[in-house]
């Protein structure tokens, strides 16, 4: 893995230091932090079956993603998560019929394919620096910046990932910090500029910030 801190993936322990820090260094986050508790980000393993819900739940709520999940699992032996070749070998009309667009298909199988062909280099990811993966992801149709920075977050748990143009984030940022208007992209990173290299967890917390509760892959 690269040296970079934008390249550091977290564990326990670096999350335990990550809540430290920022505690020290931003009062703001500090009182977040006490009300909300512990942080619950964990990294994953399935990166493929976890690029193919962000696309399956795209515009979606949540209710009606799960039920296209379990219709979808339902599918394979055992209802288990399909990898690249089971869902590559599905006809289109069948992955229709659980309720997916014609569109999301043609992304699925693309995915499908890039997993198997090289393109999406899954045992490569944790060699590449955040803006690698990002590039390397949104060259796939159906994957665009902020769903590459949201695995980063949810399933790599790159610890210095900071979704700027994430709306619920921009909020959440306004609320905390009493900020009068709406802030833009560079009043965000300035005050940004204190959590790094742990921009991943002060994002997680204002998130959480906005309902009290923490958050988990797949939610907007």
């Amino acid at each position: 893995m690269k040296s970079s801190d934008s390249a550091r993936a977290g564990n326990a322990a670096s999350l335990r230091a990550a809540v430290r820090a920022l505690r020290r260094r931003d009062p703001v986050l500090r009182r977040i932090m006490q009300q909300i508790g512990p942080c619950h980000l964990r990294p994953q393993r399935h990166f493929f079956w976890a690029l193919a819900e962000a696309i399956v739940s795209q515009q979606l709520s949540v209710a009606a993603a799960a039920t296209i999940f379990k219709r979808l699992r339902q599918l394979y032996p055992d209802h288990r998560v399909p990898r690249p070749q089971d869902l590559l070998a599905t006809p289109a009309v069948w992955l229709r019929a659980v309720g997916l667009s014609r569109q999301k298909v043609v992304y699925l199988k693309e995915l499908a394919e890039a997993a198997l062909d090289g393109r999406l280099p899954a045992r490569r990811l944790h060699s590449l620096s955040d803006e690698e993966i990002i590039g390397t992801l949104t060259k796939l149709h159906g994957i665009g910046r902020w769903t590459a920075e949201m695995f980063l977050i949810f399933v790599m748990l790159r610890l210095d990932v900071f979704p700027v143009d994430d709306l619920g984030l921009q909020k959440a940022i306004q609320r905390a910090y009493q900020l009068r208007r709406h802030p833009s992209a560079a009043t965000m990173r300035r005050i940004a500029k204190r959590w790094e290299p742990y921009r991943t967890v002060a994002t997680w917390y204002l998130w959480a910030s906005r309902d009290g509760k923490g958050v988990v892959y797949g939610e907007g």
